[in-house]
C-alpha cells in the first residue's frame, strides 16, 4: 500500500483518529462494543499523535460509537431494511454488527478513502454480516445519483447516519445534504447526526485542535445552536441525547469536553430523528 493511499490528511485523517479510539476500546475487558478491524486500520497508517483535546475526546468517540450502534439496532427492529453511512470513513458496522436477513448497507465516501478501507479489509478477509455496497462520491456533488445507481431504494424506510462530518461542511452544504437525504427518505425513515455549537469551538482546549485541522486542510466550517429546530425545518422530528445520559447508562465517566459542569454551554450534539412533515424552506438554528 503506497503512502498516497493512506488517509493521513484532510477529513480522512480524523477517520484514523476515531479508529484509534475504537481499537483502544476493543482492547478493554469491559468494552462497550467490539471492533476487531479498527487496529488493522491503525497499523496500516501508523499511530497519529493527537492534541490534548483529542485524548480528552476519546471517551466521547466511544460513547458516540455505542450510541449509534444501539440506534442502528433499534432502526432495524422498527422495520428499516436499508441504511446509509454518509461519509462512512473507516466505519465497520457492516462487519461487526448483526443485521436482519436481507438488510442492505450503503457506505458513501471519497474514492481514495474507500480504496484504502477495502485494501485493509481485504487483507483481513473480512466478510460483512449484511449486503454491503460502497458508493464512491464527494458529498458536495451529485451523490444521490451514485447512491441510486448502487441499488438504493428510496421507497423503503432508511436509517441514515451522519457521524463526524457536519462540522467540516459549510452551512449551505449541510442544508443541501439534509435536503437530499430528505428527498430520498420514505415514511418511517430515521436519521442520526453529530454536530457542535459555537461555544464548543471556542473552548480553550480546542485551540490546538483547530490549528492542526487547518494545517491538514480539515478546518471546521459550521455550527448549530438548536439541532432539533434545524432538523425540524428539514422535515425531521429530533431528540438530542446528552453524553451525560450515555455515560450514566454505560457506567463510564462523562467525557471532559462534553461535561456541562466543565464546559458550560459548549455542546457536541448527538441527535436522533424520525421523518416528519415536509421541510420548510427556512433552516433556523445553524450558523
Amino acid at each position: 500500500m503506497t503512502t498516497q493511499a493512506r488517509p493521513t490528511s484532510g477529513v480522512s485523517r480524523t477517520a484514523v483518529i476515531v479508529a484509534q479510539a475504537r481499537a483502544t476500546e476493543d482492547a478493554r475487558a469491559d468494552r462497550l462494543f467490539t471492533d476487531p478491524y479498527a487496529q488493522s486500520f491503525v497499523d496500516a497508517v501508523g499511530w497519529i499523535q493527537v492534541a490534548e483535546a483529542g485524548r480528552l475526546n476519546q471517551g466521547h468517540f466511544v460513547l458516540r460509537t455505542r450510541f449509534f450502534d444501539d440506534w442502528f439496532r433499534a432502526a432495524a427492529q422498527s422495520g428499516c431494511r436499508q441504511a446509509v453511512l454518509v461519509a462512512a470513513g473507516l466505519d465497520t458496522r457492516a462487519f461487526r454488527l448483526r443485521w436482519p436477513a436481507g438488510f442492505r448497507l450503503f457506505e458513501i465516501d471519497l474514492p481514495g478513502l474507500l480504496a484504502f478501507k477495502e485494501a485493509v479489509l481485504g487483507v483481513r478477509e473480512a466478510v460483512p454480516s449484511c449486503e454491503r455496497r460502497t458508493v464512491r462520491a464527494d458529498l458536495r456533488e451529485d451523490w444521490p445519483a451514485a447512491l441510486l445507481a448502487a441499488g438504493f431504494d428510496p421507497g423503503q424506510p432508511t436509517a441514515w447516519l451522519v457521524e463526524g462530518l457536519m462540522m467540516y461542511l459549510d452551512p449551505a452544504d449541510n442544508d443541501r445534504l439534509l435536503d437530499r437525504i430528505g428527498m430520498l427518505s420514505a415514511p418511517g425513515s430515521r436519521l442520526a447526526v453529530e454536530h457542535i455549537n459555537q461555544a464548543y469551538t471556542e473552548l480553550p482546549q480546542m485551540k490546538a485542535v483547530h490549528e492542526r485541522l487547518r494545517r491538514v486542510g480539515a478546518a471546521w466550517r459550521s455550527t448549530v445552536e438548536d439541532p432539533c429546530a434545524w432538523l425540524g425545518a428539514h422535515g425531521w422530528t429530533a431528540t438530542v441525547v446528552p453524553q451525560t445520559e450515555l455515560a450514566a447508562r454505560h457506567g463510564r465517566p462523562v467525557p471532559e469536553l462534553t461535561d456541562p459542569e466543565r464546559v458550560g454551554s459548549a455542546r457536541m450534539w448527538l441527535a436522533e430523528a424520525v421523518r416528519s412533515a415536509p421541510a420548510d424552506s427556512a433552516a433556523p438554528g445553524r450558523a
